[in-house]
């Protein structure tokens, strides 16, 4: 059976500050919102990539799990519930989507929530870090409707090209103070390389799954505020039919899709279309596609 979107969520409140907050928020009133209780969560994908102060163990998404009151008791509420990170930046979330599916297609799960979340290790604003302090959440389920749900996920790798972006500590320069220091370089011709790979990769996806470009919502990654409409552009998909984050002034990175879509639906966007074209890209280069069919 197919996977389905049962609900969404954000957070983008500037006291909560850092990545874990944000994730915790978004997935608690995703959870609120679809009318499910913590302890009905099997799974929980944290994708978020830029982490507080650095972190490397626990992982992220063990702490957004307490934070959320996942099944943090087994003897109490009678079942297990796992949770870890996932990390390949903007496309994250289709990565998560194809694990929710294998989880779900074989019983083992019934409801799989993916969170996101990225700050500045500081947890205080950096000009020079370019992302935004936000946060997301989608909780998955399947649905017996074989007309609805997510497709397959298409994925692919530019071989042979530098990453485009490069986050690393330099414990050299930031001696003592590591906890609060990242370096994030981005090549001169990023979101240019990033943007035509992305192009020809939607284009191979959309024609592999018959997808008619003509009528279709056009959710995508935005490491640029531009580059959805570029994107659609070359695609040939009308302006109407993009999706563009509203009220983040960075890019959403490992929300990016999430906020997006969720933001289609609450404003009635994503109504006038009867599938959505997600396309995340980032370093690597990288690309993930998806479509989702029965857009609600």
């Amino acid at each position: 059976m197919p996977t389905a979107i049962m609900s969404t969520a954000v957070s983008t409140d500037p006291h909560l500050g850092g990545s874990i907050a944000h994730a915790s928020a978004a997935a608690t009133a995703c959870l609120e919102r679809a009318g499910i209780g913590p302890d009905q969560v099997d799974l929980l994908i944290n994708v978020g990539v830029y982490r507080d102060e650095n972190m490397a163990e626990p992982a992220m998404s063990a702490l957004i799990q307490k934070n959320v009151g996942t099944n943090l008791d087994y003897l109490r509420s009678g079942r297990a519930a796992l949770s870890f990170d996932l990390m390949n930046g903007a496309c994250g979330v289709l990565n998560a989507v194809q694990v929710a599916g294998a989880f779900l297609d074989t019983g083992d799960a019934e409801f799989v929530l993916v969170v996101s979340g990225d700050a500045h290790p500081s947890g205080r604003p950096d000009p020079g870090f370019g992302y935004a302090s936000v946060g997301a959440a989608i909780l998955l389920s399947r649905t017996t409707d074989a007309g609805a749900g997510f497709g397959r996920v298409g994925t692919a790798a530019h071989d042979g090209d530098t990453p485009g972006v490069v986050g690393y500590i330099d414990l050299d320069a930031v001696g003592t103070l590591g906890r609060e220091r990242v370096t994030v370089e981005r090549d001169a011709d990023y979101t240019d390389r990033l943007v035509e790979f992305a192009a020809v990769e939607a284009a191979r996806y959309a024609a592999a799954e018959g997808i008619d470009l003509s009528d279709v919502l056009l959710v995508a990654s935005q490491p640029t505020p531009t580059f959805a409409a570029e994107l659609a552009g070359r695609l040939g998909i009308a302006p109407p039919a993009v999706v563009t984050v509203r009220g983040v002034d960075a890019d959403p990175h490992s929300s990016a899709l999430t906020f997006a879509y969720h933001q289609a639906v609450s404003t009635g966007q994503a109504a006038a279309y009867p599938q959505a074209l997600f396309v995340a890209a980032g370093a690597g280069l990288s690309v993930a596609c998806s479509v989702y069919r029965g857009v609600r």
